[in-house]
C-alpha cells in the first residue's frame, strides 16, 4: 500500500492572519472562564477529581519477614529479567544453607519501573510501590541498597490480581 502525500501550495499573495489570531484568542478566552484544574500540590496531595492510580509503579520496596530479615532468597531472577540492568545482586549463604542477598542494590535512575522484578520474584520479596516523591540532593542517593529498600513503608502497587480470570 503506497503512502499518499498531499502537497500544499504556500500562499503567494497578501495573506492576513487576523482570522487565525482571533480564533486563537477566542480559545484562550474560553479557557479563562472554565473551572481551574490546578492542584496546590504540597498542601493538597489528592482530591475527588484526581487520585494516583492503584497500578502506579513507583519506588521499590523490599518486604521483610517477622524477624525483620528480607524475604529475598537471592535467586537471581530479578537481575536477569530487568530490561534496564539496574539491579545488582550478590548472593550469600549462612551456616544452615539458607540463601540471602549480601548486596542488593537498585539504581532508580536506570530503572524503567516496568514491574518485571515484582512479577518474577518467587518469594514476593521485591515490590514496586505507589511512592512518587523521589527528590534527593545527590545522585548517589538514588541507588537503593537492601537497608533502604527494607525501610520503605509505603504501600505496594497492585500490578495485577491473580484471582482475576482475565488477568487485568
Amino acid at each position: 500500500m503506497a503512502i499518499g502525500v498531499k502537497v500544499m501550495e504556500r500562499p503567494t499573495g497578501d495573506v492576513s492572519y487576523i482570522r487565525a489570531t482571533l480564533k486563537g484568542m477566542a480559545l484562550t478566552f474560553k479557557h479563562m472562564f472554565q473551572a481551574r484544574v490546578t492542584l496546590q500540590y504540597p498542601e493538597v496531595r489528592s482530591s475527588d477529581d484526581w487520585r494516583i492510580a492503584t497500578r502506579w509503579r513507583g519506588t521499590h520496596r523490599m518486604l521483610t519477614d517477622e524477624q525483620g530479615r528480607s524475604k529475598c532468597v537471592a535467586c537471581g531472577l530479578c537481575p536477569q529479567i530487568c530490561p534496564a540492568n539496574c539491579i545488582k545482586l550478590v548472593p550469600g549463604e549462612d551456616e544452615a544453607g539458607n540463601r540471602y542477598p549480601l548486596i542488593y542494590e537498585i539504581d532508580e535512575f536506570r530503572c524503567v519501573f516496568c514491574g518485571y522484578c515484582q512479577e518474577v520474584c518467587p518469594e514476593e520479596a521485591i515490590h514496586v510501590g505507589v511512592h512518587y516523591e523521589n527528590a534527593e540532593y545527590s545522585r548517589d542517593r538514588f541507588v537503593y541498597d537492601l537497608e533502604r529498600l527494607s525501610a520503605q513503608v509505603h504501600p505496594v502497587s497492585t500490578l495485577w490480581d491473580p484471582t482475576d480470570p482475565r488477568g487485568e
